[in-house]
């Protein structure tokens, strides 16, 4: 396997998906703004679409990849009967959980955002809301059961390129929005549970090569089986930390109008760097790393950890500063328009700054939580991050009412660092991680080009400053102009310095 271009491949597709998704939220925005018809869109879809990251984005790998892996080596009559074992678990498991969710659904959606109950208007739209929005959830988890069993065979474009189905859906939708008026909202969740769907059909098609379904009714549960579903709770969890932070930050921003939506656009923006840095990263080695560690390759396993955790602060790291710098011209350039009025501009960009200040940690999380379980400890990174999001509850709650939802990204920030610091102390007092020679020479070069390239951006966004005024209409050129021009900066300034040689290209893992 090529570290690199596996997560090329993987991030390429990500890369069109979360650019779909960045026209979709335009249109969105434009059409929506941060109104109460957005607040209550965005609670329905924040949901599935958190469990859709949650599954899809590394958390059900972390658990059925080292454990299907073992199996695959066993041959593939083997690595069929514990994959169906566990599939016919997590259908029936899904449904059960669906329907119940269905029915009490007022009471859940009361739990997502407790700030809706004294609005029984926005309620009632939440809750009809969620109700057409929650069996994409269904849907989701068994895609990622396929997407799981696709990357332990290596093969990773196909699961990458499934969410770009949901963004092509709801953009489809969003061209008739004039004619559909407030019934937008409705025809907009309905594209979710149907682009869910899509997604299962189209990763079955690819699956089937490696991968033969036979469903039962019948209710098998191995010792291995047992062993998959103790790792997966605890995996959910840690590995989706992040986003369970996030969830936890939509709920108590829901007694703040607007302030759903201000979250929700900042999300947006820095998922993308994320995408790559963190969670294609973690993707990627977990099946080779995990054959490594079952081998005993300690000089594989020393180098595919330091080539990740190198590549994920090559991307992550000049990502940040870009934000920190030109967070409120990249929210106006990319979402000012139509409803999306200057106050929404000026709020979402302030989230964008204090999420970016957390951007490497988000990427670290995924990335060490990865060197666990390859080991097959889900466990660890799961008592770290109940500790992190606890943390992350109280200074939420402690400051809410004296600064509002601001706290929230900023808290979001904070216990994401005490969470990476803690599984990097935890990795190395159990000697499951050690940096090789080259990995602080490394280090040192990408701060410094890192650095370098924010200045060039910073003089870029001011050179631009007239053509990215919040009144322009082609705002958006100059952005890209400038992101561009930046990255090719970097690129340059990483190559001439060596913090990137081509060699690293053709190395194989």
């Amino acid at each position: 396997m090529n570290l690199l271009k596996s997560t090329g491949t993987f991030g390429f597709y990500t890369i069109i998906s979360r650019l779909l998704g960045y026209l979709r939220d335009i249109l969105i925005a434009i059409f929506l703004g941060t109104g109460m018809l957005a607040d209550a869109f965005f609670v329905a879809f924040r949901i599935p679409n958190t469990f859709r990251r949650l599954f899809a984005e590394g958390t059900f790998n972390a658990a059925f990849v080292p454990s299907y892996s073992s199996e695959i080596n066993k041959g593939k009559k083997q690595s069929n009967k514990f994959a169906n074992d566990i599939f016919n678990l997590l259908f029936l498991g899904l449904l059960f959980l669906t329907i119940i969710i269905e029915i009490f659904m007022p009471a859940f959606v009361s739990i997502i955002a407790p700030g809706f109950v004294g609005d029984l208007e926005k309620m009632e739209l939440a809750i009809n809301l969620t109700r057409i929005t929650f069996p994409f959830l269904f849907f989701i988890c068994l895609a990622s059961f396929f997407s799981a069993i696709l990357n332990s065979h290596n093969k990773f474009a196909a699961a990458a390129a499934a969410p770009i189905i949901l963004n092509i859906v709801l953009i489809l939708v969003l061209f008739f929005s004039k004619s559909l008026g407030d019934q937008l909202v409705y025809y907009l969740s309905y594209g979710v549970s149907l682009a869910g769907f899509l997604q299962l059909i189209f990763l079955y098609k690819y699956v089937s090569k490696y991968y033969s379904l036979k469903f039962s009714y019948e209710l098998k549960v191995s010792n291995k089986v047992k062993f998959f579903f103790k790792k997966l709770l605890p995996s959910i969890f840690s590995s989706g930390v992040t986003q369970v932070n996030i969830l936890i930050g939509t709920i108590i921003a829901s007694f703040q109008a607007s302030a759903v939506s201000y979250l929700y656009y900042a999300d947006r923006i820095y998922q993308i760097n994320l995408a790559i840095a963190g969670i294609a990263i973690g993707v990627v080695i977990l099946p080779q790393l995990s054959k490594h560690i079952q081998s005993k390759k300690k000089n594989k396993i020393l180098l595919i950890q330091n080539k990740a955790l190198e590549l994920s602060l090559f991307l992550s790291l000049p990502a940040t500063i870009a934000l920190i710098i030109g967070s409120e011209q990249i929210i106006s350039a990319l979402f000012g328009y139509g409803s999306f009025n200057e106050n929404s501009v000026s709020n979402s960009s302030l989230a964008l700054y204090y999420f970016a200040l957390g951007l490497p940690a988000f990427a670290l999380i995924k990335v060490f939580s990865s060197f666990f379980f390859a080991n097959h400890d889900t466990k660890t990174p799961f008592y770290i991050s109940l500790i992190s999001v606890l943390v992350n509850i109280f200074i939420s709650l402690y400051f809410f009412s004296v600064i509002g939802f601001i706290i929230i990204p900023i808290a979001t920030s904070i216990s994401s660092w005490f969470n990476s610091i803690l599984l990097f102390l935890f990795l190395k007092n159990r000697q499951l991680f050690y940096f090789n020679q080259i990995f602080f020479v490394k280090f040192i070069k990408i701060i410094f080009a890192s650095i370098m390239m924010g200045l060039f951006f910073n003089f870029m966004l001011n050179y631009f400053q007239n053509e990215l005024a919040f009144n322009q209409s082609i705002k958006s050129f100059y952005l890209v102009l400038s992101v561009i021009l930046g990255l090719l900066f970097y690129l340059i300034v990483c190559y001439f310095i060596k913090a990137f040689q081509m060699n690293d290209i053709k190395l194989k893992y």
